[in-house]
């Protein structure tokens, strides 16, 4: 049996507290999430820069899982674009049941270990993808079948568990276990073990983004400006980074077409937007090497911060 199917002793008698003790209690096992995440940082790191090497040639990051597992993939994945303008498909999310399993529990999904491969087949996994199976027992058999079907195709296979051992761990090349112990309600996993695999998937995601220069120190430099909240974090991060004005930022991300890192390296550099781009290109994106590279092309030291045509 699962660690997380146990009893927990501190909370047997949950319902036959205050409401105010029950909280607590609750409380009281979820700081023990953090810590045990903490164990699992070296691992964590590891499948961070093994997925965003596969990602600078073409790979997708890829969650597989069933249930309250496979909604934090699919959340994970969603939150990807809008964030750091991660292209469409390059981080995805697959459930047990489809897309109808995000709102609704689909019978057996979970226990269909054909299911699993049909799904990594059908999106096509090759040897330049990561494919992440996330089950709290680490045995799902839909996540476990994914899993194995993405070995087969030479994909990078991680573990996602909060028991060990598991056979899902025993597969992946890289095994991510925060074993969070039992639950406060006997195989309720949307609480403990959901905390942990939502806190280890925000450090994937958000790592790998990292590492692919979707930031600039911690400037989220590659929003999409799609909305009024999002246009004015835009304008933010320019002021910020370039130290402008809040119109000077404003006039810069235009002359940019609203490009944020194009702006800051426009801003930055004293260049043309056009000169921006090209030099954001030949750095690979990543604005950090673009300020740095000394073999690219310098900015002519005349032209004012927020200057240039574009």
């Amino acid at each position: 049996m699962a660690i997380t199917e146990s009893r927990n002793p501190a909370t047997e008698h949950i319902d036959a507290v205050s409401t105010l003790e029950m909280v607590r209690l609750i409380n009281a096992e979820d700081q023990r999430v953090a810590l045990t995440i903490e164990s699992q940082l070296p691992a964590i790191a590891q499948a961070i820069d093994r997925i965003a090497e596969r990602m600078r040639r073409g790979g997708r990051l890829i969650y597989i899982g069933a249930g309250t597992s496979g909604r934090l993939g699919v959340l994970d994945a969603s939150e990807c674009p809008p964030t750091f303008s991660a292209a469409a498909g390059q981080v995805v999310g697959v459930i047990a049941g489809g897309e109808h399993a995000l709102t609704h529990s689909i019978e057996g999904a979970e226990d269909d270990p054909e299911a699993g491969p049909h799904d990594i087949a059908a999106l096509g996994v090759a040897e330049q993808d990561s494919v992440v199976g996330i089950a709290a027992s680490g045995r799902t058999p839909y996540a476990l079948g994914g899993m194995k079907e993405a070995s087969r195709r030479g994909a990078l296979v991680i573990a996602l568990v909060c028991s060990q051992p598991s056979p899902m761990a025993e597969l992946a090349a890289i095994a991510i276990a925060p074993v969070v112990g039992p639950e406060v309600i006997a195989g309720s996993t949307r609480l403990k073990a959901g905390t942990a695999q939502k806190m280890a998937l925000n450090m994937l995601s958000t790592g790998v983004m990292i590492r692919l220069g979707k930031t600039f120190g911690n400037l989220m430099v590659d929003v999409q400006p799609i909305n009024a909240k999002l246009r004015a974090r835009a304008r933010r991060i320019v002021e910020q980074a370039c130290n402008l004005s809040a119109d000077e930022a404003a006039a810069l991300l235009g002359r940019c077409s609203g490009e944020v890192k194009t702006a800051l390296v426009a801003g930055l550099l004293g260049l043309a937007a056009d000169d921006a781009r090209v030099r954001l290109a030949a750095a690979d994106g990543v604005i950090r090497k673009a300020l740095a590279e000394p073999s690219l092309a310098q900015p002519d030291p005349h032209t004012f911060v927020g200057g240039g045509s574009g």
